[in-house]
Formats: structure tokens, sequence, C-alpha cells
């Protein structure tokens, strides 16, 4: 269940306890106090200001991104139903294509805003973009069909058609992502007695991302900016959040024989990720190529995107309050101070503007909206976690973090009854508002939300009502409101001693049955080996009648495998088999096969 935490009452804060003792001081400390107690206002001034732009910035930025889906959209003229468009600007950047990385992102968001009870009103969106995403799967493209890689396609048309130009492909964040919003939504529909509808036409969708990160992970992709050929920590974090939930939905409805794959890879992802860490000074390397420094707010993107409130601090998942996160997010944050002319004279325990990374050149290198804000929800989401333990600890990792805020810390644990922490949250809670400030301050009186703004001046710049920039204001705002997605199973989880990145050589199975049905009825699939689940007919796999009466499904089997198989019609719980023999093939131990049989 979403849950809801208000922060604490600032009434018990450090800047009201200064006020009440500051007339009972002896002078010789009064100059100390002054300064804090001048501090405190800038603290209360800087949140009543972000108070009153997340009030007006919420129903823009919500507005912002429903412009932005087809078909009702006022800004996608053009668009399929459920299909997101990344931004209307059509020169300069030409945006006006739908990303599968950035609809998922934005439909994730949507989706845990309509299970939470939050905004109950999206259901036909959510069913569209379902719908969309579906048909998006089944588009050859340039990095191949839905059995051969064309998963890994990271921009299509907002037709729905493939888009051909050269790009940076591909990009394999985007099946982790698709499938973890559909597995949040899956979830929210089983608690709400409707596992038929997930199972049936939800799960088929599903099983075709959860497979593809499987099978692929450990090959290289470019990263979530399209830029850079290699592994990339967002990518592999995502995908290891995607196999968790993958298998957790499984198993809750029946899928087994998936279970035991998905464990082994997202066991091998979790230990991989341990990889990235780069102990001086401290900060998660984006990218394992590139040649740039690594400090990118892909690292930053990636603790709220796997961010879990049941894991509290856990360094291994890079949860937000986690100390090597604290120590990611200060390098990151520090690498800009210098680089942006309108970070020019801020304190070095204030927040500036951000950008993707210190070295970017793309439309002047500029600092972006939702890197400015995915600092913030990082913070917030830190602040939740110490509020529910009701203590945080300070390590050797995170002391550079915690000191930006108390010279004289020193690592240990501080419970929530000490002005320790008092102190330091209260603190922390204004540096995560000071980036609020940042973007607010850049923000034009229309509260819309372009992709960038200037590093001089700070004009908004690059792609107009970018979508991503909008869906990222809401979900910092819902953090700093304390709300919080429902649990992906983060917490506990123990990283192998050694990571194996290899994996049993499979193949591509490509099945077409031509079969006559009447409606009401479909054609499922099943066979010998786990993979076909083992002749089930009640976890057979579902097939798709896009083209009836020629009904497909592409599977990923075991190489130099002898297989058998039979089709099987299910209608309304009946099944009738196909007649004997079985089907038998031999696997081959490369290339893609495929199966060209008639009902009998």
């Amino acid at each position: 269940m979403a849950s809801h935490i208000p922060y604490w009452n600032y009434k018990d804060s450090v800047c009201s306890f200064l006020q009440t003792i500051f007339p009972q001081v002896i002078m010789w400390r009064s100059l100390r106090l002054v300064s804090a107690l001048g501090l405190c206002a800038t603290a209360f001034s800087q949140s009543s200001t972000v108070d009153s732009y997340a009030s007006t910035e919420s129903p823009i930025a919500k507005a912002g991104v429903l412009a932005n889906i087809g078909s009702s959209g006022a800004k996608s003229s053009g668009a399929y139903p459920g299909v997101v468009i990344a931004s209307p600007s059509t020169t300069n950047p030409d945006y006006l294509y739908t990303w599968v990385r950035d609809s998922s992102l934005v439909f994730k968001m949507l989706i845990d805003q309509y299970t939470s009870g939050q905004d109950t009103t999206l259901r036909a969106h959510i069913d569209n973009f379902i719908t969309a995403e579906a048909n998006i799967q089944q588009v050859t493209n340039p990095s191949g069909n839905v059995s051969t890689g064309g998963l890994g396609e990271p921009k299509f048309n907002i037709n729905e058609t493939a888009f051909t130009g050269a790009w940076g492909r591909p990009q394999r964040d985007g099946p982790a992502l698709r499938s973890t919003a559909m597995i949040t939504y899956a979830t929210w529909l089983i608690a709400n007695m409707n596992e038929t509808y997930v199972t049936d036409s939800l799960w088929p969708i599903i099983k075709l991302d959860l497979d593809y990160v499987m099978n692929n992970w450990n090959e290289t992709t470019f990263d979530l900016w399209e830029e850079v050929d290699s592994s990339s920590f967002f990518t592999s974090a995502v995908q290891h959040r995607a196999l968790r939930q993958g298998s957790a939905l499984a198993t809750a409805i029946g899928q087994s024989s998936v279970v035991s794959g998905y464990n082994t890879q997202a066991n091998n992802i979790l230990c991989f990720l341990q990889s990235y860490w780069n102990p001086s000074p401290g900060f998660m390397t984006a990218n394992t190529g590139g040649g740039r420094s690594g400090k990118d707010a892909n690292t930053v993107l990636t603790s709220i995107h796997v961010f879990d409130v049941e894991a509290g601090c856990d360094a291994v998942t890079f949860q937000p309050c986690s100390d090597i996160a604290l120590s990611n997010l200060k390098v990151y944050v520090d690498s800009f101070r210098e680089i942006y002319d309108i970070n020019t004279g801020i304190r070095a325990d204030q927040a500036v503007a951000t950008g993707r990374y210190p070295e970017d050149v793309y439309q002047g290198g500029n600092p972006w909206y939702l890197a400015s804000f995915a600092v913030a929800e990082q913070l917030y989401d830190a602040l939740i976690v110490w509020s529910n333990q009701g203590s945080l600890t300070v390590t050797d990792v995170s002391f550079p973090f915690f000191q930006q805020f108390d010279t004289s810390i020193v690592p240990g644990t501080y419970s929530s009854s000490t002005p320790t922490y008092s102190n330091l949250t209260t603190a922390i809670k204004n540096f995560a508002d000071g980036f609020v400030a940042m973007a607010a301050k850049y923000t034009p009186s229309d509260g819309g939300l372009a992709e960038q703004y200037t590093r001089s001046d700070g004009t908004p710049t690059s792609a107009i009502d970018l979508t991503w920039s909008y869906a990222s204001a809401l979900t910092a705002f819902n953090a700093r409101a304390g709300k919080t997605s429902a649990s992906w199973g983060a917490a506990g989880l123990p990283v192998s001693l050694a990571c194996s990145t290899s994996k049993a050589l499979t193949v591509p199975v490509v099945f077409n049955v031509n079969a006559t049905t009447v409606l009401g009825q479909n054609i499922y699939l099943t066979g010998s080996v786990g993979a076909l689940n083992d002749w089930s007919t009640t976890n057979a796999i579902l097939m798709s009648s896009a083209d009836y009466p020629i009904w497909s499904t592409a599977v990923t089997l075991p190489a130099n495998t002898q297989i058998q198989y039979k089709y099987i019609i299910v209608d309304n719980g009946d099944v009738t088999w196909e007649s004997d023999p079985n089907n038998e093939f031999t696997t081959p131990m490369s290339g893609i096969t495929t199966l060209n049989d008639v009902w009998r």
C-alpha cells in the first residue's frame, strides 16, 4: 500500500528551539545565535516559497502531462491513444516522438496516483497506455522485431510506427521501466479482485519485457541520455527492480516457470550493480564507458526510481538515505557549483542548479528542471525514511554529506529525540527545498516547464513543455508531502560473493498456428519444457490474434534441446487439445526459428 507520512512539526525544530531559548542565553554566545536565527528566517522564507510554488505548479504540471498524451491531449495532436509525446517541440530539438523510457516513467507516476487514490480519474489513460505499448512491442524496427531485439528500440513515431533514422540504439532501460509501471498496475488489480485480466491481458505484455531484460541485461546499452554505449548504472538498477517485481507477480498469478530465471538474473544484476561504486571520492560511476568523469544525474535518478520505503537506508539497492547515495549526491551536486554562472556566489551548503553531467554540451550544456527536482526528491525520500525509523546514521562514507550541515558532526546514530537529529533534518529539508526553489526561480509565469534553463541567466531553453519535466515536478512534490509508492521488495536482499554475467544458451522461437475460432475462444501454447509451462493448461501461453486466423507468440527456449508442444483452445475455462501426436522439433544452437503450423 502507498503511504503518507507527515513531516515533523516545525514547532519542535531547531529554529523554534533557538527562538525559545534566545532571550536566556548569555551575551558572548549571542552572535552565533543571531546568525543561526537569521538562517532560520531564511529557511522559513524559502519553505513558504516552495509551499506556494508546489501549490500553484502542481495542477499546471498535471495538466502539462495530460496535454502530452494522445489522442485527446491538447498538445498531442496526431498521437494515438495512450501514446506519450516527449514534447510538442518540432524544431531544435524535434521531440515529437514517443520514447519508451519517458512514457513508462510518466505512466508509473500516473499509475501511482491512480492506485493510491490520489487521482481516480486516470483509468482510461492507463488502459490506453497499455494498449499503445502492447502495439509498440510488436512493431518491427531498426533494433529488430519482438523476438529479435526490437524491444530495445528507444523511440517511435507518435502513430505507433517505427522511427527508422539514425539513433543511439538499443536502449535497454525501456522494457524494464515499462514492465515496472504495468506490474504496479497489475498488483493493484489483483488486490481489487481482477486477477483474470492481469493473467490474460497484462501478463503476456509484461512477460515479453521481463524476458528481454532477463536475456539481455548483460549486453551493452546506450544510456538514458542516448550518448554512451556501455553498461549504465541507471539501466542496471531498473532492470534489477523489474525482475524482482516480475518474479513476485509471476508467483502471485501462478506463472511459476519463469520465477527461477528471473530470480537468478536479478541476483546477478544486484551483484554487478555494486561494481559501479567509486570509493574515492565516493560516487557511483554512471557508465562504464564514455570517457567522462562519471558524475551524472543518471545516479540520482536511479536512487529515486528504485526507492522502496520499506528498505530503509539499504546501500545494496542504493536507497536514497543510504550512505553511498548521500555521498554520491554531494559529489554530483558539487560538480556543478563552479560551472554555471547562475550558481555564482551560492554557499557550499546551499542548493545550486544542476544538469545531466558537468561535461555536457548538448543545447549549450545547461541545468535541467528534472535534475533539480530529482535531487530534491532523493532528499525528501531520505527524510521520510529517517522519520519512519526515528533515527539517522552518519557513517564514514556519508560524513562529508552531513558535515555540510553540521561541521562538528561525528559518525554515529542519532535518535529523533536528539538536537543533532532535529538540526540535521531541518537543514536537509531546507537544502532539498532549495533545489525546488531553484527550479521555481526559473519557471516562467505560466508554469510551463521546458527541458532546460540556461546556465547564464536561467532562461527556459531547449524543448518546451517536456513531459518528463512535468512528471518529475509532480513526483518531487509528492515526496515533499511524504507520499510514497508501494514497496517492491528491496529490503534485505543478499549480494552474491561472485557475480555471473553469463546465462544458459537460449534461442528465440516464433510459433504461428492457423486456427479458426469463435468469439470468446483463445489459442494457447503449452509444451514439454519450463518455458512452455510443462504441459500446463492453466498457465499455458496466450497467443496473439493480431493476424487472425494466424495466432502467434515468441518464446525463448533452451538451445539444442528436443521440444514437444501442442496448441489448445480455451473457451470459458473449457480446454480443447489439438489432436495427437505432439508437435516436435529440436532447437538450434543459435539463430531464430519460426514454426508455421495448422490446427488439427
